[in-house]
């Protein structure tokens, strides 16, 4: 069984999901960790969730000017949320816009994977490659960073399998 959304984690971790997956408990274990989903529905709530942990975390670096949910992303692409610099001359002054697109299948996520995908999104605003620092930032913001990734990859999987988003029941 070819796992796409893991095909860089080691065999045993594979051979474990691939086991959860026959035994038809991938939905079970994931419904047990993340029980319920969370209530940032829309764009608005998006943006002053985003804000929240930015001012947490982040305080100075440049403003946000955007948080949306956006229909076109999708997981097919590579891309779970995305950040846009935007820059603008207005007059003699470079304007520079900071903006976080997320996929709008994550509307019906539990909150620990919303906040993983908004996490990875502010930390390229300071580090714009995935290396040790950019890593380092997000698990700063999000302690169970990596471990809430890998449980996001089970979830698309779950997702690829069943063709449901939202409950995994």
């Amino acid at each position: 069984m070819k796992l796409k959304y893991l095909n860089h984690y080691n065999k045993d971790t594979q051979s474990q999901v691939v086991k959860l997956i026959e035994a038809q408990q991938l939905g079970n274990h994931l419904l047990k960790k993340y029980p319920s989903t969370h209530s940032f529905k829309n764009d608005k709530a998006l943006f002053e969730y985003t804000i929240d942990i930015k001012n947490a975390y982040m305080k100075k670096s440049p403003p946000l000017s955007k948080t949306i949910y956006d229909g076109k992303l999708s997981v097919i692409h590579n891309a779970l949320g995305t950040h846009h610099f935007i820059s603008r001359v207005q007059g003699s002054k470079l304007k520079v816009k900071n903006e976080i697109r997320v996929a709008s299948m994550f509307k019906q996520v539990p909150k620990q994977f919303l906040e993983m995908i908004v996490v990875h999104e502010l930390a390229h605003f300071k580090e714009k490659e995935h290396n040790k620092a950019f890593y380092k930032l997000c698990s700063y913001m999000q302690p169970s960073y990596h471990q809430v990734e890998f449980d996001l990859r089970l979830y698309l999987t779950y997702v690829d399998l069943e063709g449901k988003i939202g409950d995994c029941r």
